[in-house]
């Protein structure tokens, strides 16, 4: 969908962004991105009653299992438990939500 968008050939657009981005693929971009907009909407207290799997689905991952699964490589922890931590942490918990520093690829 990108590639067309932008009147490329696949191929080409794969070539060009593995140039600009270290190698990372077209596609592992875009799910850290997700991954992230839905990080950032965990730690939101404004969202704090919207549930973890509508979080995903509103960044572009419909399904919850493989939300959580990649949450998790990404970061560490479950969707839940970041959430958690993060809530504390806005409420003068004990401390801001873990994130792990080095993210691996998912």
């Amino acid at each position: 969908m990108v590639a067309a968008a932008h009147h490329l050939s696949l191929s080409y657009l794969h070539r060009v962004f593995g140039r600009q981005s270290g190698g990372e693929t077209v596609a592992a971009w875009i799910r850290s991105q997700r991954l992230e907009r839905a990080r950032q909407d965990l730690e939101d207290p404004a969202l704090r009653t919207t549930p973890v799997h509508a979080v995903a689905a509103r960044w572009g991952i419909p399904r919850a299992s493989d939300f959580s699964r990649s949450f998790r490589a990404a970061y560490g922890v479950s969707p839940h438990e970041h959430r958690t931590r993060a809530m504390k942490g806005a409420g003068g918990g004990t401390g801001a939500p873990a994130r792990v520093a080095a993210r691996r690829a998912v």
